[in-house]
């Protein structure tokens, strides 16, 4: 098993390696003339990237100091994000590459025309005439023609039509490269902006046949991966508080994902926490990167904060019932999900909400009659194309669908894993209003 790891975490950087000196062959070596300055830098800054990518997690994943994981994780991060959209913007500008070239080509002013030299045909020689008197015979001034003994003068080559000239091909090499450099740029910026920004609302109406009408409108603010980290910390937490406590919901469901770090490093950032208001309270289930940076201290965290862990439990609402269940990463931990408990032995004629990190726990919360799901985990795919990746792994990828009489719906989360840069993935917190079929 370690083999077969050590194999593809071979293959992966053999590629992410080979990906690497294309990009650099194409925006630096084909854009400078010789090894100058400009080639150098654009050397140093295609080794630097990857390497501080790769600090970047280790650091994180080993919990180094805090200020060496914020030093590392930001140009890191950001650098796996660039390097993804500068390789695809490469492979379209492959595509346009011979299209600039003839257009520069039609462009280009043609070359001037030399006169070609005039030549005179030679004067006839009479038969049998030697070589001496031919040339007793020519007109003063007029070359003897080289007899057929002597060799024929050497000619210049032609140059062939098809050649590329050398500037031009520069020439066409800086249009594209700057174009791929400026898309790849544009792109992360504006998705970088889309999360540190924070959020946006969205709602949602979900109809729920067991839901009383005194209950109708009963509204749920549903926030997931939040991911406070060296990158997003204490001001982003903050205007997450403030979006939800806007919206004045009855309830708030935190479902997941709200950290990657320690306690002792993250903690102050979710300080901002403690001020979630809403009617019958906030609650909160674990993520998979809870059971990465140390489940048991965060439940203890959030609980100091105010905010009630549904740790495989429900609670009874005056209307409804929720409930909660814990992630699937907590099986090997011996903590994992236990549907059974969370939702056995309940009245099974009120409706049930049930807080599920993932999707793909469904499954489980159709065969246990749950009315409605609220999930995070899959990010929307959070940078395009990896939405396909996000689509193909989950039931699931985000909004409201129905498996049979339970509804799930799926928030793309507030904040993002690794570079925070949302592509085609808007970051949001939802509102859910429910409604009474009754009503």
């Amino acid at each position: 098993m370690i083999f077969v790891f050590v194999l593809v975490a071979l293959l992966v950087l053999g590629l992410f390696g080979v990906l690497h000196w294309y990009a650099w062959r194409r925006l630096v070596r084909d854009t400078t003339r010789g090894p100058g300055l400009a080639r150098r830098v654009g050397t140093v800054v295609f080794i630097a990237g990857p390497v501080l990518m790769v600090a970047g997690f280790a650091s994180e994943r080993a919990h180094a100091p805090f200020w060496l994981q914020q030093t590392l994780t930001w140009p890191g991060f950001m650098w796996l994000a660039l390097s993804l959209y500068l390789f695809l913007a490469l492979l379209a500008g492959e595509l346009v590459r011979p299209l600039v070239s003839r257009l520069v080509a039609r462009r280009a002013p043609a070359p001037a025309r030399q006169p070609e030299p005039l030549v005179r045909e030679p004067e006839p020689v009479p038969a049998g005439a030697q070589p001496a008197e031919a040339a007793e015979a020519a007109e003063p001034g007029q070359r003897t023609p080289p007899s057929a003994t002597e060799p024929p003068a050497p000619t210049a080559p032609a140059t062939p039509a098809t050649s590329t000239d050398p500037s031009r091909r520069l020439f066409v090499s800086r249009v594209v490269g700057g174009a791929v450099a400026a898309a790849a740029l544009g792109t992360v910026g504006y998705g970088t902006y889309g999360v540190v920004r924070g959020p946006r609302l969205k709602r949602v109406t979900v109809p729920l046949a067991k839901l009383p009408r005194a209950a109708h409108g009963f509204r749920i603010a549903v926030v997931s991966d939040i991911h406070l980290s060296p990158m997003l910390g204490r001001g982003f937490a903050q205007k997450v508080v403030d979006t939800i406590n806007s919206t004045q919901p009855d309830l708030i469901a935190v479902v997941g994902d709200l950290v990657d770090g320690d306690v002792a490093d993250l903690g102050p950032a979710a300080a901002p926490l403690a001020g979630l208001k809403a009617r019958h309270g906030s609650y909160f289930v674990t993520g998979n990167h809870e059971y990465i940076s140390g489940a048991e201290q965060w439940v203890e965290e959030v609980r100091r904060l105010g905010l009630t862990p549904l740790e495989n439990a429900r609670r009874e609402l005056p209307y409804l019932d929720l409930a909660g269940v814990n992630d699937i990463a907590g099986e090997d931990e011996g903590r994992g999900p236990d549907f059974a408990k969370a939702l056995g032995d309940r009245d099974t004629s009120r409706a049930v909400v049930l807080m599920a990190h993932q999707p793909v726990q469904i499954h489980d919360a159709v065969d246990h009659g749950v009315d409605l799901q609220l999930s995070g985990h899959t990010h929307g795919g959070q940078m395009w194309p990896m939405t396909y990746v996000a689509e193909a792994a989950n039931p699931t990828l985000a909004g409201l669908e129905r498996y049979g009489d339970t509804q799930l719906y799926v928030s793309r989360g507030a904040g993002a894993w690794g570079p925070p840069v949302r592509v085609g993935a808007p970051s949001d917190i939802t509102v859910v209003e429910l409604a009474s079929k009754q009503a």
